[in-house]
C-alpha cells in the first residue's frame, strides 16, 4: 500500500481489504453541504432519535452517582443484566437461556460480528454472507482471514435464501453463515419455517449460524428466534440489542445467547478486547429490558405514523415496495428510469438535498433499490415530502443522470 509519505510506517495489511463505511463519507459530505448553506435532510441512517424508557436515564443517573460506580467491571456483566436478558428471551422469544452461561452481555451487537468471527473463523474458512445484507459481516469476515461467500436474497424468493442451490454448489469449506431476520435492509420477517430449515441445514453440513436479530420490536408483534428451534442450540447462535428496540444506539447494549460452550469461546475474545461496560449502563439495561409491552406499543404507535409518510415519499419517486415489510426502515425498487441507485441516491442529494441509503451498499441484489429510515419526526418526513412533490410538478424526478 502506498501511504503518500515513505517516512511513515505502513498499516497492516489487512486494511487494505476494507473500505471506509460508506456512511462515514456521506456523513462528511452532507456536514459540508450544510455548511455551504444546503438544507440537507438525511433519511438514509438508522440512528433512533427517540429517548429510552425513562427508567433508564434515571438509573443511569442514580448509579453515576455512587462513587463506587466508576471501577473496572466484569467480562461477562453482571448477573442482573444477564438475568434481565434471559427473562426478556424468556417472556417475549419463548426462549430459556440460562444466565450463567448462555447469555453474553456486548458492547453493542456490531462487537458481537467481530467477536464471534474471531472465536470461530480460521483463514480460510468459508463464511456465507447474505447479499443483500449487512456489510459488517463482509468486513469483519475479511479481517480475521475468513472466505467471503455470498449467498442470494432475491426478491422473487421472498429474501430468503436457497438452501437447495447451496447445498448443489458444495459447502465443505463453511464454518459460519449469517443470517438476519427480521431482514435488513429489506424489511422480510422471519418464519418458523424458515428457522427449522436453516436449523437442520446447519446440522446437515455442520454450520455454525448467528442469527443477528436486532429489529424484532419494530413494526412487528411475531416476535421469533431462531434459538426457539429444536437442536439450534448445537449449531445456532444469536445477537441481540438495546439499540434499535429501546432506543439506546449511543450507548452500545448488546447481547450473544446460545450453548455455553460456544458463549465460553466469545468470551475468551471479548475478555482480551475490553475491561466490561460501564455500571451504570448495565443497570440502566435492566430498566429497559424490564419495561412492559406497553413501552414496545408507544414505541411502534410513533412509528407507525411516520411510515405512512415514507410510503408517500417512496410512491412520489416512483418506487415500488411491499407493504408487510418490518423494522426501522422501507425498502423499495427504484424507478424503471434509472440503473443504478447509487446514481439516484446522488441525484435526490444534489438535487433536493435529500439522502436515500442506496441500496447497492448492502450487495449486487441490492442494487435496484433505495432504503428510507424512520428515524426522523413527522415534521421533518413531511418537509422531505413537499420537496419531492414540487419537484415532481416541476418534472424533475424520473430523469436519468
Amino acid at each position: 500500500m502506498n501511504i503518500g509519505n515513505p517516512e511513515l510506517i505502513h498499516p497492516a495489511r489487512r486494511t487494505s481489504l476494507v473500505q471506509e463505511y460508506y456512511f462515514s463519507r456521506k456523513l462528511k459530505q452532507m456536514e459540508e453541504m450544510r455548511r455551504n448553506g444546503f438544507p440537507v435532510i438525511n433519511l438514509g441512517i438508522g440512528s433512533p432519535d427517540l429517548p429510552p424508557h425513562p427508567d433508564v436515564s434515571e438509573e443511569l443517573s442514580k448509579v453515576s452517582a455512587n462513587p463506587g460506580a466508576h471501577g473496572y467491571q466484569s467480562y461477562n456483566g453482571i448477573l442482573p443484566l444477564r438475568e434481565a436478558f434471559s427473562s426478556w428471551y424468556s417472556s417475549f422469544f419463548n426462549v430459556e437461556l440460562d444466565p450463567s452461561g448462555e447469555i453474553l452481555p456486548l458492547l453493542g451487537s456490531k462487537e458481537g460480528i467481530m467477536h464471534v468471527s474471531m472465536a470461530f473463523v480460521n483463514p480460510g474458512d468459508e463464511v456465507l454472507i447474505p447479499d443483500p445484507g449487512y456489510p459488517a459481516y463482509e468486513s469483519v469476515t475479511r479481517m480475521v482471514g475468513g472466505s467471503v461467500r455470498y449467498y442470494d436474497l432475491l426478491e422473487k424468493n421472498g429474501w430468503y435464501p436457497d438452501l437447495n442451490l447451496l447445498e448443489k454448489q458444495g459447502l465443505k469449506k463453511v464454518k459460519l453463515m449469517w443470517v438476519n431476520y427480521p431482514h435488513m435492509p429489506t424489511g422480510t420477517k422471519a418464519t418458523r419455517e424458515l428457522f427449522e430449515n436453516l436449523v437442520a441445514f446447519a446440522r446437515k453440513h455442520h454450520i455454525l449460524i448467528c442469527n443477528d436479530n436486532p429489529y424484532s420490536f419494530i413494526l412487528n408483534e411475531e416476535y421469533l428466534s431462531i434459538l426457539e428451534v429444536e437442536g439450534a442450540r448445537e449449531v445456532a447462535l444469536e445477537l441481540n440489542s438495546l439499540s434499535k428496540s429501546h432506543n439506546m444506539a449511543g450507548w452500545r447494549v448488546g447481547m450473544i445467547g446460545g450453548h455455553r460452550e460456544y458463549i465460553k469461546s466469545i468470551l475468551q475474545v471479548k475478555s482480551n478486547m475490553d475491561s466490561g461496560m460501564f455500571l451504570g449502563i448495565q443497570k440502566a439495561a435492566v430498566k429497559a429490558l424490564n419495561a412492559d409491552a406497553s413501552w414496545y406499543k408507544s414505541l411502534n404507535s410513533a412509528y407507525h405514523d411516520r411510515r405512512k409518510i415514507a410510503f408517500e415519499i417512496l410512491k412520489e419517486l416512483g418506487c415500488e415496495l411491499d407493504p408487510r415489510q418490518a423494522g426501522l426502515f422501507l425498502w423499495a425498487r427504484i424507478p424503471g428510469t434509472w440503473s443504478s441507485s447509487e446514481d439516484f441516491a446522488d441525484y435526490l442529494l444534489r438535487e433536493l438535498n435529500l439522502f436515500l441509503t442506496p441500496g447497492f451498499i448492502f450487495g449486487k441484489n441490492g442494487n435496484p433499490y433505495i432504503r428510507i429510515s424512520l428515524c426522523s419526526n413527522k415534521a421533518l418526513l413531511s418537509t422531505a415530502l413537499e420537496r419531492i412533490m414540487e419537484a415532481n410538478t416541476n418534472s424533475m424526478i424520473g430523469k436519468t443522470a
